[in-house]
């Protein structure tokens, strides 16, 4: 892979202000990286750039018909001071799946990894040692063909970018509120649910507007079919806690399968809880918390970890989940994730990937 240095890297002392208070996608690294790919060279022109605007033609085949999909994941500095991913092999997984879903050229698994451990040779300063902080880490593909015609592109860009960044929810590890939606759906079978494309998260943002307009913090969607079966939040799976046993939305087909969902149901295993997929409806929900069978109730993504949730509101009415408390099972996984994220337990399963 071709590097070419940015002469306008961020100085040392500009850094440390930024890591001073990253917030979440507010600075971005110095270096990205760019593939390109075409029917007649295929994967091509792979190198480390200096991060700067795309020039793009008015008809490219993008903003159009929404060829685009990405990953998000996460680098962190470990004691020893290397730098470390969770889990990109699953990653590179997803993002092949997502671009046969949208008919784009499937970046292959290694590729995709040789990219991650090229750019953090690069930019590996920009990942902080401060608690809570650590390096978000945006691979993403468009189309970039020029022309109006309704077909997949015959041409495709992969970059990556990063942003170093601290707590996703501003108010840090304190319980959110959430909105169940009713009015709009998220995905439906056969769909693109399962695909981590730009189209799903736009057709989201009208939902979420509804739950800031209810106070909340973040939307819960349900199915599209029978309308009461609970599926994500957002961008996060979900989670709910009967006492010991630790039960998340089964995967239909339309729910996101999340890397940090399946990381979970493997740490509850190690740490005494029972794991469990089932079908949890909106009824169900409301019944276990009014009788206290449901103790507790979290979402979970690559960017804010594991979220405790607080307050359920829908037009069902308001439910308040644990008295509005991070609950034990769901601190103990959390610290036990980023534990093994950051170096500081055991990685048992060898999810971690050394970059740089």
């Amino acid at each position: 892979m071709r590097i070419e240095r940015n002469p306008s890297a961020v100085s040392d002392e500009d850094l440390t202000r930024i890591f001073d208070e990253p917030g979440f996608g507010k600075y971005y690294t110095d270096h990205m990286v760019q593939i390109d790919w075409s029917k007649s060279d295929g994967w091509h022109a792979a190198r480390v750039q200096p991060y700067a605007p795309l020039s793009l033609d008015p008809a490219t085949s993008v903003m159009h018909y929404g060829q685009a999909i990405f990953e998000g994941l996460k680098a962190f500095r470990h004691p020893n001071n290397h730098v470390y991913a969770f889990r990109p092999d699953q990653n590179a997984n997803r993002f092949m799946k997502s671009a046969l879903r949208l008919q784009m050229p499937a970046l292959p698994e290694q590729m995709f990894i040789d990219s991650l451990r090229n750019f953090m040779q690069v930019d590996g300063r920009w990942v902080s040692d401060r608690p809570e902080q650590s390096l978000y880490i945006r691979p993403f593909m468009i189309a970039t063909e020029v022309g109006l015609g309704v077909r997949p592109s015959s041409q495709y860009s992969f970059f990556i970018i990063a942003s170093p960044v601290g707590p996703y929810f501003p108010q840090g590890v304190k319980p959110v509120s959430v909105w169940i939606s009713t009015e709009f759906v998220r995905a439906a079978p056969g769909g693109t649910g399962e695909a981590k494309c730009a189209g799903n998260y736009a057709a989201s943002l009208i939902a979420q507007a509804q739950a800031a307009e209810h106070g909340c913090d973040q939307v819960v969607w349900i199915d599209a079919l029978e309308r009461k079966w609970i599926e994500e939040m957002g961008g996060m799976n979900l989670f709910f806690v009967y006492g010991k046993k630790v039960v998340t939305p089964s995967l239909t087909g339309t729910l996101l399968r999340g890397i940090t969902r399946d990381s979970i149901l493997t740490l509850c295993k190690d740490l005494g809880f029972e794991p469990s997929e089932a079908m949890i409806s909106v009824d169900d929900l409301r019944k276990g918390l009014e009788s206290g069978e449901i103790t507790e109730v979290f979402a979970c993504g690559t960017a804010a970890a594991i979220t405790p949730i607080g307050t359920i509101k829908s037009d069902q009415g308001t439910w308040s989940v644990n008295s509005g408390q991070p609950g034990d099972v769901t601190m103990t996984l959390r610290n036990h994730l980023i534990g093994i994220q950051t170096g500081l337990q055991s990685d048992s399963h060898r999810w971690l990937m050394e970059l740089c």
